[in-house]
């Protein structure tokens, strides 16, 4: 068979065999719902998830309380964003976002724009793909609800000042939740230390399987979220459903293998690769350039090159099947 190589990380990561080892006895040999509470095999898979939600929390730097598990990022921005306007006064409805958020940030308040009203401010970036923090501090006033920032970009790689933003935001007295998905395999992710209100994951981009995710509430703010699932009343009733047990413990276990010495070492190597690979194109390809920000301000695993007089959607067509490429993010797949 011809050898495939596989260069869209950011899109979907391969899930680590230590996940897969960890997951697979909750497939057949550990069948209990974790909501079960009267036999032992509920009891299992009960401990089983908060187990998971411990490993979560120790990424994040929170406490295991703070996260509620998902389906997956998407479900998550949608339950921060619209859970708070939903619970929000008439004099908050004004949403400021950055302008190269994922569309599940940007579609989603787009719809509590037609929905509920709310004003949506959409803050530029620089050349970088960073917020231009003077311009946040200009929109910044009494009636905005919620700033929300992806911490990492998921084209050009860019690394937001998460911690900045939060402390402006919160000047005034906003919420502020930040897209965490490709976080984690960048760098430390503390979601105490930066002081965010929410903070969305996604299993699949940190070598965990895909359909689970989770969204950390910060104790303080859980009253302000309203749920948008509804039904057994399943996490402190923020988002109802039975846990997929198997996928959560994938899930935590993928976490943890993104903390420590370990995984600062693998992000090293993965930036030496990342910055060899292009190296190797600028001396192939005269005029390649690096769209997006220096090799130390973005994510160690992220290549986005643009080559002179050449279609992208065309070059990577004619790359298949041998090589997995993106021209830009997959949730934007047909548009140019």
């Amino acid at each position: 068979m011809q050898q495939r190589i596989y260069l869209d990380y950011q899109a979907s990561t391969p899930v680590d065999p230590r996940v897969l080892e960890a997951m697979t006895p909750y497939f057949q040999l550990r069948p209990g719902n974790p909501h079960s509470s009267e036999h032992s095999f509920g009891w299992e898979a009960a401990e089983a998830v908060e187990f998971a939600a411990s490993q979560v929390a120790g990424g994040l730097g929170v406490d295991p309380d703070e996260i509620v598990f998902t389906s997956g990022a998407t479900e998550a921005n949608n339950l921060a964003i619209v859970g708070a306007v939903c619970r929000a006064s008439d004099k908050r409805r004004r949403i400021i976002v950055s302008a190269i958020e994922h569309k599940s940030v940007l579609a989603t308040v787009d719809a509590v724009a037609r929905r509920y009203g709310c004003e949506i401010d959409a803050l530029p970036v620089d050349s970088e793909g960073r917020v231009v923090l003077d311009e946040l501090e200009a929109r910044l006033s009494d009636d905005v609800l919620l700033v929300s920032v992806m911490a990492v970009n998921n084209e050009i790689g860019s690394v937001q000042p998460i911690d900045t933003i939060a402390a402006l935001a919160h000047e005034v007295g906003a919420l502020v939740h930040t897209d965490g998905a490709q976080a984690l395999t960048c760098s430390a992710f503390d979601c105490a230390v930066l002081d965010v209100d929410f903070a969305s994951l996604s299993g699949h981009k940190v070598y965990g399987p895909k359909g689970v995710g989770a969204l950390y509430v910060k104790r303080s703010q859980r009253g302000r979220l309203e749920p948008q699932l509804y039904g057994g009343g399943q996490q402190g009733g923020l988002r109802s459903g039975t846990l997929p047990v198997p996928l959560i413990v994938g899930f935590g276990r993928a976490i943890e293998l993104l903390q420590g010495e370990n995984a600062d070492t693998e992000r090293k190597r993965v930036r030496e690769l990342r910055n060899a690979f292009v190296a190797r194109l600028r001396e192939l390809v005269p005029g390649a350039q690096v769209n997006g920000p220096d090799e130390i301000r973005r994510h160690p695993g992220n290549a986005n090159i643009r080559f002179r007089e050449v279609e992208g959607d065309v070059l990577v067509g004619n790359m298949q099947p041998t090589i997995g490429a993106s021209t830009g993010s997959a949730c934007n797949a047909g548009e140019h």
